[in-house]
């Protein structure tokens, strides 16, 4: 296997700092999708703006939201929005798949906070106000044409339980959240480079 050794690697991530037993192999997969090349190039195909919009999201739990204005070099100021989200996970179908567990003595290797995680990163071109949404459920989530037919248009719909299995969200029992007009949408996953972690983890 053949990795690159002049990848950036964030502090936590470094040889120096893999002694600790904790959450070492989430530390492993992270530092693999800076340093292997095969993984690397996966995120690089993904799109500005994905072809479908990402039904994985849907009955996540929204457990923080954060926003921050972008000042590089591009004339216009632009705005990112966060929301980071719980998976919910597959209930076990069986007893037996709770067995399978790690040894206790590497309890510490496999934990994650991080397990199940994703971050919803959407960049607009102006400042939308978006209402307290952590600790809601995320139902719903589609991609448009904007209103000015020159951009994208992103509408989330969050409500306060979790949907039944093959029931459609209606917008008027919950919480909508529209970004208008829309740069940027990208889904990261708790192994992406750019995904915020604790150093301390």
């Amino acid at each position: 296997r053949h990795y690159s050794l002049d990848a950036y690697l964030p502090l936590r991530l470094r040889p120096e700092s893999m002694g600790k037993l904790r959450c070492l192999r989430a530390c492993v997969i992270r530092s693999l999708f800076h340093m292997y090349e095969p993984f690397a190039a996966r995120l690089s195909r993904n799109p500005a703006l994905p072809d479908s919009t990402p039904s994985t999201l849907k009955n996540s739990r929204c457990l923080l939201f954060w926003c921050k204005k972008i000042e590089g070099n591009r004339q216009e100021v632009m705005w990112e929005f966060n929301f980071k989200f719980k998976k919910q996970s597959p209930r076990l179908k069986s007893k037996c798949c709770k067995e399978l567990q790690p040894p206790i003595q590497y309890e510490e290797v496999h934990t994650n906070p991080d397990q199940d995680c994703c971050l919803l990163q959407i960049t607009t071109f102006n400042f939308i106000f978006v209402p307290i949404v952590m600790g809601m459920t995320f139902t719903l989530f589609t991609i448009g044409v904007s209103t000015d037919m020159r951009h994208h248009r992103v509408r989330l719909l969050f409500q306060d339980s979790p949907l039944r299995s093959g029931r459609t969200p209606r917008p008027d029992q919950g919480l909508q959240v529209v970004l208008d007009p829309v740069h940027s949408v990208r889904l990261l996953d708790w192994w992406h480079p750019q995904y915020p972690f604790s150093s301390k983890a």
